[in-house]
């Protein structure tokens, strides 16, 4: 079945109401600001009231070292695109934002003809701001410490490395993709109100395409001669900054007088970009957080999440922040990328595999003991195996093994606010 049984529908029950009270926001600011601080607080309290009854920080314990290691793959495969995205911003100069229109996009046209042709009440639903990419990233991170409540397989960590493993691949992609080729935006406007970059292209774009962009025949040419013949006289010069060991970046990030002297704060400001960004990053944290959420817990929940994920879609192209195209490729992109990474955490049983693994380590002394007649020995192999799998389970909690837990709380719900707060807007 594509929706696998749900452990429960309590923890379903909590996302929809999640996304149904952070809702309110767009309904009734006063019943918000009341409702969202006591479920959270609600959430809070009583995931750490299971924190003593959770049997698995062992196995959390050994799915830490690869939960770290992808934040930071994480966090330099987005450092990686925030670069992408200032330099495919920059490259082409302000006047070459405003000055090329958008593509020709199928998608939009579908929905503006089924704004003609759907009841108003309808539209209303497809245009109303439902759920964005903070509430995806919310969903997930319910999902994981859904653990302490044995909704989900353990451990945890291991759900969140491959989360977060699958994000930074797909990112990475995403960044190459969109810097391969220079795509204008569907709101022509942007840049010029959230970039301060130079007007002019850059010494790149002055040589490499500027005189090849128009002209059939210069295209032709460069076709047939297969090289930069144009001569385009004197380059526009940019301001370059001091900035240390780091000047390699201002080719890239073309930085200007009034935006300070730090690299590291243009980065800041590079958020979504200004280009058409092939493709929607938006779009794969939320396949990426229904495709956990199928696996992990199934039922009708999962279904529900799907169609957030649609009307999340359809809204990108409405409001043109994606082409149609950015939205499909990031569903399949998303759906083949979490397929990919199961090794990292899958919601498979592997109880069976370990019993079949240690009854090979074992297979010489019972066939012996079978020789022998000696069924007491092999009662007691079979045994071992038995409880070999269950090992983790009778384990007393250690110190060692609380404080890893305090730990993993207190980081777990930092991760949580800090997401909350820096992806409030969307």
């Amino acid at each position: 079945m594509w929706w696998p049984a749900a452990r429960g529908g309590g923890l379903g029950v909590v996302a929809m109401t999640y996304v149904a009270v952070d809702y309110l926001r767009n309904v009734s600011t006063t019943w918000h600001e009341r409702l969202q601080p006591l479920l959270w607080s609600l959430l809070a309290l009583v995931a750490v009231t299971r924190v003593p009854f959770y049997r698995h920080w062992n196995v959390e314990i050994r799915a830490a070292l690869p939960f770290l290691a992808s934040i930071v793959f994480m966090l330099s495969a987005l450092l990686f695109e925030a670069l992408s995205v200032r330099f495919v911003t920059a490259v082409l100069g302000l006047d070459w934002h405003s000055d090329t229109p958008p593509l020709p996009d199928t998608g939009q046209w579908l929905l503006l003809a089924l704004n003609e042709a759907l009841p108003d009440a309808v539209v209303g639903i497809l245009r109303a701001h439902v759920i964005g990419l903070h509430h995806f990233l919310m969903l997930f991170i319910m999902l994981a410490f859904s653990v302490l409540f044995d909704s989900v397989k353990a451990p945890g960590l291991g759900l969140g490395a491959r989360y977060m493993f699958t994000m930074a691949t797909g990112r990475l992609l995403r960044a190459i993709t969109f810097a391969s080729t220079i795509l204008p935006s569907a709101r022509p406007w942007c840049a010029s109100a959230r970039f301060s970059v130079p007007g002019h292209p850059h010494r790149w774009a002055q040589k490499y395409y500027v005189p090849y962009a128009s002209d059939a025949n210069a295209i032709r040419q460069v076709i047939q001669q297969d090289r930069a013949y144009a001569d385009i006289g004197k380059y526009h010069g940019d301001y370059r900054p001091d900035w240390g060991s780091m000047s390699f970046l201002i080719d890239f990030l073309r930085p200007t007088p009034s935006e300070g002297s730090s690299w590291y704060n243009l980065l800041k400001k590079a958020g979504g970009g200004c280009n058409d960004l092939l493709y929607s990053g938006h779009m794969l944290v939320a396949v990426l957080t229904a495709m956990a959420w199928t696996e992990a817990y199934g039922g009708f929940s999962s279904a529900l999440i799907w169609l957030l994920v649609m009307h999340s879609a359809q809204r990108e192209i409405r409001e043109r922040h994606h082409y149609t195209v950015d939205c499909i490729v990031a569903i399949y992109v998303g759906i083949l990328l979490w397929k990919m990474t199961g090794f990292i955490w899958s919601a498979m049983d592997g109880t069976r595999d370990r019993r079949l693994s240690k009854l090979g380590k074992i297979q010489g002394r019972l066939l012996q003991a079978a020789k022998d007649s000696d069924m007491d020995e092999v009662r007691e192999l079979l045994k071992d195996v038995e409880l070999g799998s269950q090992e983790s389970q009778k384990k007393g909690p250690s110190k060692v093994m609380w404080l890893f837990a305090c730990g993993t709380i207190f980081f777990s719900l930092t991760i949580v606010i800090l997401a909350f707060t820096l992806t409030s807007d969307g």
